[in-house]
């Protein structure tokens, strides 16, 4: 080949030279943008898999972030009520147990003669009165019954008896021994006589 080109006259073989080398160059330069492209969109796919990978991981910590806040949150809600609900009852049994003591205060003061009272009488109201005012103030409340229609929720019926004016029926007649709601609970049922 090189002889053949050395016959040919100077004007062809620059032309010839010149388009081999251009076709050589442009094939070379052709092949290499086209493995760079390649390895740039091999590159790019890698990419954009790492990147939803991380994504899906971003979303699934913040899922179990909100789960984990929201169950916080209900845990200390619910921690919330019972410490205030603990609070209200806490101190029952010591309410339920000065409630005889209450008791047996009235029954005395019914006792007491009511023309003339001396200083001791007025005394044992007075230390009633402060007894039933504490208690007052700890959310104790009575129940009240007489005359009232009878509610399982509040009474609890001793016994019925039969009575002759017809709107008394179904309503306490009488009450035996009073009751009692602490913070909106009942602590102790009002036991009552019932007209029937």
């Amino acid at each position: 080949m090189l002889n053949n080109m050395n016959n040919m006259p100077q004007e062809e073989k620059n032309d010839f030279e010149d388009v081999h080398f251009e076709d050589d160059n442009s094939t070379e330069k052709d092949n290499t943008i086209h493995v760079k492209e390649k390895k740039k969109a091999k590159k790019e796919a890698i990419l954009e898999e790492e990147l939803l990978a991380c994504k899906q991981n971003v979303e699934e910590a913040n899922d179990k972030y909100l789960r984990l806040f929201s169950d916080f949150d209900n845990f200390r809600k619910r921690k919330l009520t019972e410490i205030i609900e603990i609070r209200k009852t806490a101190a029952e049994d010591l309410i339920l147990s000065l409630l005889t003591i209450v008791d047996d205060f009235e029954r005395a003061i019914d006792h007491l003669p009511t023309s003339e009272r001396d200083a001791f009488q007025e005394g044992i109201i007075l230390i009633y009165n402060k007894l039933l005012g504490s208690l007052k103030q700890q959310g104790l409340e009575e129940i009240q019954a007489k005359d009232q229609p009878f509610d399982t929720d509040f009474h609890e019926a001793i016994t019925n008896i039969p009575v002759e004016d017809e709107n008394m029926k179904g309503k306490v007649f009488d009450v035996t021994q009073k009751g009692y709601t602490l913070n909106g609970k009942v602590i102790r049922f009002s036991k009552v006589v019932v007209g029937s």
